[in-house]
């Protein structure tokens, strides 16, 4: 329609990566983005944040049943008490794998994600391609990211939107009884987190 040529985004590149940095040069252009500011929240939730917050979450909760207990009940409020809410991580849920269900995650509109527990969403998790197949055939998802799960094992899909995220609690890997938290959290990946991943094996 000839109204649509009115808009910004019809003029925007259809890569998402593009359109990123063609929007983050019109608004600084415009003086209504400070370059260093976006600079300093991507290193934030890139660096400083990130999934460390989400792994010492998981990591607690393998070593405290009372912790996994509070998490998959009601996890917000835990959530606060250390920290991690705010922007993005307003209303959580965390879901349990075990040897029966295995969960995975995605935002089929757009790209939903728990940033403070998390940091910024891969490009894959915003991908068209990750969004449309995680639904429709997850199984192939997780075998192309190396997860080839037992037959009769259930994919759980879980969709993230504006009014709910969720964090997924890996299972806790054979052979870590005893190990201290800090120890632990260093075998919990992002993509343990998301679904598309498991935990790392001790030794690895």
């Amino acid at each position: 329609m000839p109204h649509d040529h009115d808009h910004p985004h019809a003029l925007l590149p259809p890569d998402p990566a593009l359109r990123v940095k063609a929007l983050e040069t019109i608004l600084v252009g415009k003086g209504l983005v400070d370059p260093a500011a976006l600079d300093e929240i991507i290193d934030i939730y890139q660096n400083r944040i990130g999934p460390q917050n989400g792994a010492r979450v998981v990591a607690m909760a393998w070593s405290d049943p009372g912790v996994k207990a509070r998490l998959l009940s009601d996890p917000v409020p835990f959530l606060q008490e250390l920290g991690y809410y705010g922007r993005q991580g307003e209303h959580v849920t965390v879901v349990e794998n075990t040897a029966a269900v295995h969960n995975m995650i995605v935002c089929t509109l757009c790209s939903c994600y728990p940033w403070p527990l998390l940091g910024i969403p891969p490009g894959w998790y915003k991908s068209d391609a990750y969004r449309a197949r995680a639904v429709r055939a997850p199984r192939a998802v997780l075998a192309e990211f190396g997860v080839r799960l037992p037959e009769g094992k259930a994919v759980r899909v879980w969709d993230s939107t504006a009014e709910m995220r969720y964090l997924v609690l890996p299972e806790r890997p054979a052979g870590t009884e005893g190990w201290p938290v800090e120890a632990l959290a260093r075998l919990v990946t992002r993509d343990s987190m998301v679904g598309t991943g498991l935990a790392r094996e001790p030794g690895t």
